[in-house]
């Protein structure tokens, strides 16, 4: 029975995947960056020892203008079924967190969080905050179960453990994509850039690579290019050019040649290839005209060597990619979040978006089936307008999106870029993710905004049962 003092919160829900496996995803260091919201304002630290028992681990957790540490111990360590992590320092009087995992069939499993916690300064602080936690933990843990049920439904396809190499594995998509594949038990090994640093494996701009590194490889993704998001001089044109074209001429002929090839090569490209166009367009789409679409052009044309010479070659076309944490979406936040958002240009151009967790779950799937090769589109199954984005991303934000961009200070300010990726735009459908079975975790934009941002609606349809005891005796 809860004391006095303390609150008590409890989420489940069934996971289609068994107690011992839902129990290994927790076990890797991984699942704990899959499973903290981009809405917390938390850094993992250091994590020591795994989840047995006298392991800890340590995140940095911003209150306000305030960052606290925070350090949880683990006990009650029962293999494929518990563990438990308590609060040793941290901005509760209390808090201790015990994690289950009941076996429901086979290969279904109920996973339940069930925490007690303390609010500091006693009266006051549950007068002033239980309310506030309640709403808080509800949030992060629809998060987490959410999260949880796709990335199992993926993890699910793979037969066996992978041994996966990656260029641009720390940028945005590359760190994401990893700590997804780490936490179904894949290594995940970045190809690191530049002359002289230990372990460097390539230098595209020199056009050298350490052909011995990436034998034996069962996947290489390739991610790393150029930003895009800058003013392009022809200095910069050549750069974005340079590195997509060149880089990946680099690696494809390489691989084509290994003693031991991967199996996969997986190079990501851009739905830019279909150029600007109102029309819905889909993998047989022809490419259009314009920069960007050239410069997509090149860079699929780059990965053919691989596939000459026996390799599987995928290219998925990614939308834009929505996260708070990095990206189209995050600039956007600070603006819309005060107000002062509104539709850019005219509104009607087509918006192809994806969320962060369909972005790397289709590179992923990409992988595990034998199915897919050559182009794919990697984009909700939901092209948008961006004024309907504008008008979602204010609706859930709770905010008036009345302050247009006009296009003329779109040209003025980013010349070129903008003309081509804020006032134009396509409508990319992913017909063949579709056709091969993905799993979309979130297929409309007000049901990803909703996840990224952690706003749930007020009537939520979430599988995950959640309940708050009050303070109580």
């Amino acid at each position: 029975m809860a004391s006095r003092e303390e609150g008590v919160f409890v989420a489940e829900s069934v996971i289609a995947a068994s107690a011992e496996e839902v129990f290994a995803y927790h076990e890797r260091d991984a699942a704990l960056r899959r499973l903290t919201p981009p809405f917390e304002r938390m850094e993992i630290v250091g994590r020591h020892g795994g989840i047995r028992d006298g392991a800890r681990v340590e995140l940095r957790v911003k209150l306000g203008p305030i960052a606290r540490r925070w350090v949880a111990e683990h006990r009650g360590y029962v293999p494929g079924r518990q563990f438990v992590d308590v609060q040793r320092e941290g901005p509760f009087a209390r808090w201790e967190h015990a994690h289950r995992f009941e076996p429901v069939e086979a290969d279904r499993c109920r996973v339940v969080d069930e925490i007690h916690y303390a609010l500091p300064l006693g009266g006051l602080g549950r007068a002033l905050g239980s309310g506030a936690v309640r709403r808080r933990l509800e949030k992060v843990f629809a998060y987490r179960h959410a999260v949880l049920a796709h990335d199992m439904r993926l993890h699910r396809l793979a037969e066996r453990p992978l041994r996966v190499a990656m260029t641009g594995a720390s940028g945005f998509l590359g760190r994401n994509l990893r700590a997804l594949l780490e936490s179904g038990g894949h290594e995940g090994v970045p190809l690191v850039r530049g002359q002289g640093r230990r372990g460097s494996e390539w230098d595209p701009e020199e056009g050298r690579i350490d052909r011995a590194a990436l034998e034996g490889f069962d996947v290489v993704y390739h991610l790393a290019g150029e930003p895009i998001a800058q003013r392009w001089t022809p200095a910069a044109k050549e750069r974005i050019r340079r590195s997509r074209w060149e880089g990946t001429h680099l690696l494809a002929t390489t691989l084509a040649v290994l003693a031991r090839p991967p199996a996969v090569l997986v190079s990501i490209s851009g739905v830019n290839y279909y150029g600007v166009s109102d029309a819905f367009v889909d993998e047989t789409s022809r490419a259009g005209t314009g920069f960007l679409a050239e410069v997509c052009v090149g860079w699929e044309e780059a990965s053919s060597h691989a596939m000459a010479a026996g390799i599987r070659v995928v290219n998925p076309r990614m939308g834009v990619v929505l996260s708070p944490e990095d990206g189209a979406l995050a600039k956007m936040l600070p603006a819309f979040s005060l107000g002062l958002g509104g539709r850019i240009g005219s509104g009607r151009q087509g918006f192809s978006w994806v969320s962060i967790d369909d972005a790397i779950g289709a590179l992923y799937f990409c992988a595990l089936r034998p199915e897919l090769s050559g182009p794919v589109n990697v984009t909700a199954p939901d092209p948008i307008s961006s004024a309907r984005f504008v008008e979602t991303l204010g609706e859930v934000l709770g905010r008036p999106v009345a302050m247009p961009l006009p296009a003329v200070a779109v040209r003025t300010a980013l010349g070129e870029m903008g003309e081509e990726t804020l006032l134009g735009g396509v409508r990319a459908v992913p017909r063949r993710p579709e056709e091969a079975g993905y799993p979309f975790a979130q297929a409309r934009i007000e049901d990803a905004l909703r996840h990224l941002l952690g706003r749930p609606a007020a009537q939520s349809s979430t599988s995950v049962s959640s309940r708050s005891a009050s303070f109580s005796t």
